[in-house]
């Protein structure tokens, strides 16, 4: 019997693995969830007579080896750190192996020993990076095949709240992605190219250079750069693209109030702080302010940073109870482990709060003396604070394509993202009968 090993049960499991427990029903194969937590892997098998359970520490050499080698595909979602140790693993008892997670240079170090062992190594097979891969490969091919030649491209995905979703919520975000992830996000300098000019974006401007985005029939939206958006234009084969930028979403007004945590230290994780375990909330934050004990926190913060005692920031770490006076909970902590926590405590999804997924494209391109737009979208919905949106858009590209190399419909092998056709084609084609579209339109030619 074929078998899918999948790693993690945590919040980006459960389509994948709802998924994957039909499928196997279809093709006789069996899934095996393995998790920190043995229960959290029972969960989500649930009564599934194809599924099973087991407890996994990636540090647990034989054990590990035992679960990989009873396996025909690896999906490892445990934190991306620790995805080399899995690969190496994959490589001594010759097993494919997908991740939703970008490519690492360890992992990419995997290429060739890969390719030779006829291994597929496939990694950013997620949301953003992976359908974000997809659709935009998708719509460039077309351009491409039809004469046109892309001279920009941009393309921003936020994983946010349903407009019904808790609507006295400020920063309109709530986590449904790993909170630690969130909290560290843009800690590398961003790198794109802009109107044939190289920008280099350092954490401390990240939150303060944003794009306006506008996405129909949703609103408006601020986006800021990701990571490294110039490794792509070889992977995308966009030689001598004039822009070229990858992004974060996020709702206005986000970013204003992420970059007073940024600006005050906040998120800072390279050393652990005093006296946490007496600390409240309002702790926190003044121990990042200068010690003026005749002004308020707010009024610390408007003059240390330049904003409103009254604005819209002040109104985002109210809500968030960066203000109170309640006891951390914690006995020790980095400031940004310490934020993490304090943000937990009203981010967390609620049983019935729905996330949303919006990721937005823009091209344009040149074909007989003339320049064309091409905006497309994508909008997707969570059901509740399990099957998210989130889940939904990160593990079921994963899940479709370990069934496509199960089938052995899949001949690429090595270390790959999804930007060939083989892979896309047949991915968005099944994420569209399940609602999850891009959308086009031309915008206008010039």
């Amino acid at each position: 019997m074929k078998s899918i090993l999948v790693l993690g049960a945590g919040r980006s499991s459960s389509s994948l693995i709802s998924y994957l427990l039909r499928e196997a029903e279809k093709y006789n194969w069996s899934i095996t969830v393995g998790d920190f937590s043995e229960a959290m892997a029972k969960e989500r098998i649930g009564k599934a007579r194809v599924g099973r359970a087991i407890s996994f520490d990636i540090t647990d050499t034989a054990k590990s080896e035992v679960a990989v080698e009873a396996a025909d595909v690896v999906i490892s979602l445990i934190p991306a750190h620790l995805h080399s140790l899995v690969a190496k693993l994959c490589l001594q008892k010759k097993k494919h192996l997908l991740t939703a997670s970008y490519v690492s240079d360890e992992m990419q170090s995997f290429h060739e020993e890969a390719k030779e062992k006829n291994l597929l190594f496939m990694n950013e097979c997620g949301l953003d990076p992976g359908i974000d891969h997809m659709s935009a490969m998708q719509v460039m091919d077309k351009i491409k095949s039809k004469g046109g030649k892309i001279t920009s491209f941009e393309s921003f995905t936020g994983g946010l709240i349903a407009p019904e979703t808790d609507p006295g919520n400020p920063w309109r975000y709530k986590f449904t992605w790993n909170s630690r992830n969130v909290v560290m996000a843009g800690q590398s300098t961003a790198k794109y190219l802009q109107h044939g000019s190289y920008r280099f974006v350092p954490y401390q401007q990240l939150f303060q250079r944003i794009v306006p985005v506008s996405v129909p029939g949703y609103g408006e939206y601020e986006g800021y750069a990701n990571r490294d958006s110039l490794k792509y234009i070889e992977t995308y084969g966009l030689q001598g693209i004039q822009t070229m930028l990858r992004g974060t979403l996020r709702n206005k007004g986000f970013c204003s109030a992420w970059n007073v945590f940024v600006q005050l230290g906040c998120c800072d994780d390279t050393y652990e702080m005093e006296n946490v375990s007496e600390m409240t909330h309002r702790d926190f934050i003044d121990a990042f302010l200068p010690a003026h004990f005749s002004k308020t926190i707010q009024q610390k913060i408007s003059e240390q940073l330049g904003v409103s005692v009254s604005g819209h920031e002040m109104e985002c770490l109210q809500w968030s109870g960066l203000f109170e006076n309640e006891k951390m909970g914690l006995t020790k902590g980095t400031p940004a482990q310490i934020l993490e926590h304090i943000l937990n405590k009203k981010w967390k999804l609620n049983a019935n709060d729905k996330d949303l997924i919006v990721m937005w494209h823009r091209f344009i391109y040149e074909q007989g003396g003339k320049k064309t737009e091409i905006q497309a979208s994508l909008i997707a919905k969570g059901d509740d604070s399990i099957f998210t949106a989130m889940a939904k858009t990160v593990g079921l590209p994963l899940a479709i394509t370990a069934k496509l190399l199960m089938q052995n419909k899949i001949q690429q092998r090595g270390v790959a993202i999804p930007v060939s056709k083989e892979i896309y084609v047949p991915v968005l084609e099944e994420l569209k009968s399940m609602g999850i579209e891009l959308v086009e339109r031309e915008v206008e030619k010039y």
